[in-house]
């Protein structure tokens, strides 16, 4: 073991560097988010800016003291904070104030704390030291024993109610990919989601006919094949009847709000007034942008507060209103090289704990990433997923930036092992 003269040493500035330019986008949009001249303060902690400013200096102290870490500890450390995520979990459904219709969060004066946050952290900590141990014998019980993992903190996260977080966890099935789950499933997961989309746009018996057809079809054209016949019989008696069970999920599990936005999000409903309304002045900000946007807190859109939450889930139309298509272009390209080296250093990993935890921190920040910007164009339902170290919130920065920490410190570790 090689010892380290400084907490810098063998840091991939790259990631660091990325992160920081985020983290600055973030602070100057959500200023100009709610910036009110009149109002205007540094000192003012009731502030959406300051508060931002605040909890990127405590990011960042809190980053210092990780990279300060011995690497070795890391991996020991996954089981006890999973535990104390869970705790808080529990305790925010009792103790926990209730925030935009959601029992998430615990409140400190004029802080607030949400665990959900935290829990992404903790469960990719302990996926990646289950999956670590992980061979060809024993990956089944391994990865099972990963999904409950995951399966755990989405399910008390549910009734707070809080969907777009527990949604989230989904993102793990890439990790599962990447660490062996066989193409297959991953398939079938995808084609859950197509089918769930479809069963809503179609009326479930005749897409469950229509999906029987094709069955019986592909069954007769390989029908000396029987293991696969049986195997093709099966995918499509379990697709009939998850088809089948949309309308009850959709009606009974989803709450009012949500099934609201599907429906305008697929067409059925047109409400630009009522439910729809942050979607649709979201879409008018950033095409009022146009090619090079209006400048910085020059938007109007923005100046006039026509978004509503336009410091947290809707932050993008700040950005691509003040700063129109050339700057959003540039933000998400700059974000998408942030993921890609992320994906870099778990490659370049020689222990399968801080790969397992590197896949985990970059699908977690483009499932954010994506379904955040696709909300704001009405592409995706409105589900309350903010864009990691852009948008307004505390237990998002600190959740986050630590992700990133971690993961530089396990990279240099790697340079530490003989």
């Amino acid at each position: 073991m090689r010892k380290r003269n400084s907490i810098f040493e063998g840091i991939d500035w790259s990631v660091l560097l990325l992160y920081y330019l985020l983290v600055i986008i973030g602070f100057f949009s959500v200023l100009a988010a709610v910036y009110n001249p009149d109002t205007f303060s540094l000192s003012n902690l009731s502030h959406n800016y300051n508060k931002q400013m605040i909890f990127i200096i405590a990011s960042t102290v809190i980053g210092l003291f990780i990279l300060s870490l011995e690497g070795r500890l890391i991996e020991p450390l996954s089981f006890p904070i999973y535990l104390l995520t869970l705790g808080l979990l529990v305790a925010v459904l009792f103790l926990g104030v209730k925030i935009s219709g959601a029992r998430s969060w615990f409140q400190f004066g004029a802080f607030s704390l949400q665990p959900g946050e935290f829990a992404k952290l903790s469960a990719s900590m302990m996926v990646a030291a289950i999956l670590a141990g992980a061979n060809r014998k024993n990956f089944n019980k391994k990865l099972f024993l990963a999904i409950v993992v995951i399966a755990i903190p989405a399910l008390l996260i549910l009734p707070q109610p809080d969907l777009g977080s527990a949604i989230v966890f989904s993102s793990f099935l890439f990790v599962f990919y990447r660490e062996g789950l066989p193409l297959f499933y991953v398939l079938i997961f995808i084609a859950l989601g197509v089918f769930f989309i479809l069963a809503l746009v179609i009326d479930p018996d005749i897409l469950s006919v229509v999906l029987g057809g094709m069955g019986v079809f592909v069954a007769i054209l390989l029908r000396r094949m029987r293991r696969v016949w049986l195997t093709i019989a099966a995918v499509t008696a379990l697709l009939v009847l998850f088809i089948q069970s949309v309308d009850y999920a959709f009606y009974n599990l989803l709450e009012d709000r949500h099934r609201n936005r599907i429906n305008i999000m697929l067409g059925k409903a047109h409400d630009p007034k009522g439910i729809g309304y942050n979607t649709h002045q979201s879409m008018i900000a950033i095409g009022s942008g146009g090619v090079w946007g209006k400048g910085f807190l020059q938007g109007t859109q923005t100046k006039y507060d026509f978004v509503p939450e336009q410091q947290t889930d809707f932050i993008f139309c700040t950005i691509g209103e003040e700063w129109g298509f050339v700057g959003s272009f540039l933000f998400i390209s700059l974000y998408l090289l942030f993921i890609y080296r992320i994906f870099v250093l778990a490659e370049r990993q020689k222990l399968a704990y801080a790969r397992i935890f590197a896949y985990s921190v970059g699908s977690i920040i483009f499932f954010h990433f994506t379904v955040n910007i696709a909300m704001t164009i009405g592409l995706f339902p409105v589900i309350g997923i903010p864009l990691p170290f852009i948008s307004s919130g505390g237990s998002s920065m600190l959740a986050f930036s630590m992700m990133i920490f971690i993961l530089l410190r396990l990279d240099t570790y790697r340079q530490e092992i003989l």
